[in-house]
């Protein structure tokens, strides 16, 4: 029979790897062409993976937890209409005289495993000196995943010269050689969540997928990225009056709110058109300074949050963002947001005030070199320039910034136009169409 493979699709921009969460298929299932065969995790999304293919499954290759890179096999598919293919080789693979060198293929299969790395394996590994020959995983057959390295760097056990790390789904440990056996090293990690003890009345709740994809992720930046951090007020008095002014007509008209997030993202990517240098993302020996501006905005649910790209935001209008906004939420929030939605993203805009924050330190979104929180609009007493106090409407804007990539001069200049486009947003000289 023609028998076909399905691999593990790219699914993102950056994305490596990815994370069998759920088969939705077993074996001798019949499936048609795009009919879905399994959700995956990654760093940044979860989907489908349809089947390229109508036929019978033949074999499911990868189990539920296993992590994957881009490219490696996942399952086989028994093609509808396929012919016999089994000959003279397949006789002998079947023969009795056969069975004393599996051992050694199957050993040798497994090696191939361990020694194939992904490149964001072999970043880390490189980055933080760790030999990743002694270092077990947890992948299939073995094999090192991003997230195995992860633990090792949070516990600080990264493993010396004669020294072998199981990389499991807890935090390492060194397992000293056999020869000082009597000195086995103990783990210097933060405690294990297993020995966090509980109490009558206290609730345990499972760490979702989607949770370890999110820890995964804000953990790799704080370790590759090196965050610094910077804020600017702005008046935001003429901007709260013009939009208030207009927003009960807008709704009536076009069906959807006018926000002042809308204001803010737009404010941002005319920025960032000026200030390019923002728009640029850390790639080891250089760094990409990306053409289209695509802001990342987080969208929340009660147990996680995504991270939607509107594209090409400077070439939209207020009125177009402020669409996009409300389709994306809507999206996330019935659970149809796309995993072509949230690829592309250049820099992140988040709505922390939409809290009531006042001033946050948002994690940078990997591997972008920064995010802007927006706080929460309040209304302060405000010395004027004629000496007058005056009650305004004022917001903070708080940046993080990957200090490879950017210096605190291009980022201060970068949030005083932010300031000045937003301080002079008025109906008189703001149009949102």
């Amino acid at each position: 029979m023609v028998i076909e493979q399905i691999k593990m699709p790219q699914l993102g921009e950056s994305v490596t790897e990815g994370t069998i969460s759920k088969w939705l298929v077993s074996v001798g299932d019949k499936v048609n062409k795009y009919d879905p065969l399994a959700e995956v995790m990654t760093d940044k999304v979860n989907a489908e993976i349809p089947s390229s293919f109508s036929g019978v499954i033949k074999e499911l290759i990868a189990e539920e937890g296993d992590t994957l890179a881009v490219g490696e096999q996942i399952c086989t598919i028994a093609l509808e209409g396929g012919t016999t293919e089994e000959g003279p080789e397949a006789s002998v693979a079947a023969s009795p005289s056969t069975p004393a060198s599996a051992p050694e293929n199957v050993e040798q299969t497994e090696q191939g495993n361990k020694a194939r790395y992904s490149p964001a394996v072999l970043k880390i590994s490189q980055e933080h000196g760790i030999d990743l020959t002694r270092v077990s995983g947890t992948g299939a057959g073995g094999r090192i995943t991003r997230k195995d390295l992860l633990k090792l760097i949070e516990s600080g056990n990264i493993p010396e010269a004669g020294q072998n790390v199981e990389a499991i789904n807890e935090p390492a440990v060194i397992k000293a050689p056999k020869q000082e056996a009597p000195q086995v090293a103990q783990p210097t990690a933060p405690a294990q969540a297993v020995n966090i003890p509980v109490a009558v009345g206290d609730i345990e709740i499972p760490v979702t997928g989607i949770r370890k994809a999110i820890a995964a992720n804000m953990l790799r930046s704080k370790h590759e990225a090196p965050h610094a951090w910077t804020m600017i007020e702005v008046d935001a008095t003429n901007l709260v009056e013009y939009r208030n002014s207009i927003k009960d007509e807008f709704k009536k008209k076009e069906g959807f709110n006018l926000t002042f997030f809308a204001f803010f993202v737009k404010a941002v990517a005319q920025a960032l058109k000026e200030f390019p240098q923002i728009n640029s993302m850390w790639a080891g020996d250089k760094i990409i300074q990306k053409k289209d501006i695509n802001i990342s905005i987080a969208v929340a649910t009660d147990d996680a949050l995504y991270v939607p790209v509107i594209k090409q935001a400077d070439e939209k209008t207020i009125k177009g963002i402020a669409r996009e906004i409300s389709e994306l939420a809507v999206k996330v929030r019935t659970g149809k947001l796309r995993s072509e939605d949230m690829q592309g993203g250049t820099f992140t805009v988040n709505n922390t005030g939409s809290f009531g924050s006042v001033q946050s330190m948002g994690i940078i979104n990997y591997p972008q070199a920064a995010i802007l929180q927006v706080e929460s609009i309040v209304k302060r007493p405000v010395v004027m320039n004629n000496g007058m106090i005056a009650v305004r409407d004022i917001v903070n804007l708080c940046m993080s910034l990957d200090h490879r990539v950017l210096d605190g001069l291009v980022c201060g200049r970068f949030l005083q136009r932010v300031k000045e486009i937003l301080e002079n947003t008025s109906k008189s000289t703001t149009s949102i169409y």
